[in-house]
């Protein structure tokens, strides 16, 4: 979490990382992908964060809600460093829902961190037939156990997801229902 912490610090010293309150209401994320926001969420841009919006609502490190919008075959869902290049982190237009869950968990995992999926099932995402998925994930920077779930659905060969973890213990239960809100009121436009 230090080194987190330092490398955000760095950032937005250097002028590079903008935050921004999302309004309530209506939002589109990128082309095709609209959802509704309620409450007090803020958006973070930061260079090699893309493609997904990234959003919180305590705070980095505490709560990250990633929402990816039309990503296309070949490309990455995480374009910074780390091992962001590496060929596991693209998505490809056929994956069934537990191969894009395994390139989520490789990209949230690509620093050490332990990821352990406590559930995959079937579920509507955006007006289509998607999947659901649960998690854990240990962070190797500070051993803190996130809770983490994320819905998909595959459109026109473009992926769509939303991915939301916080600890465990303290913050994930009492955001969870709002982060299921935002995901059932998702609408991929065609």
């Amino acid at each position: 979490m230090r080194k987190l912490t330092i490398i955000l610090c760095t950032l937005a010293l250097a002028g590079c990382v903008a935050m921004a309150k999302v309004e309530t209401g209506d939002r589109s994320i990128g082309d095709r992908m609209a959802v509704k926001i309620e409450g007090p969420w803020n958006h973070l841009e930061a260079p090699g964060l893309g493609p997904a919006q990234n959003w919180t609502m305590e705070g980095l490190p505490v709560d990250q809600l990633l929402l990816y919008s039309g990503i296309k075959d070949g490309e990455l869902v995480h374009a910074g460093g780390g091992g962001g290049t590496r060929k596991e982190f693209a998505f490809r237009a056929n994956m069934h829902p537990d191969e894009i869950v395994a390139m989520f968990e490789g990209m949230l995992t690509r620093d050490g961190s332990t990821f352990m999926l406590t559930k995959l099932e079937p579920a509507p995402f955006g007006g289509r037939k998607g999947f659901r998925f649960d998690y854990t994930l240990t962070r190797k920077v500070d051993n803190v156990v996130l809770s983490g779930v994320g819905w998909g659905a595959v459109s026109k060969n473009e992926l769509f997801a939303i991915i939301y973890m916080a600890p465990r213990l303290a913050f994930f239960a009492r955001h969870a229902p709002q982060v299921e809100k935002i995901a059932m009121s998702a609408t991929i436009k065609e």
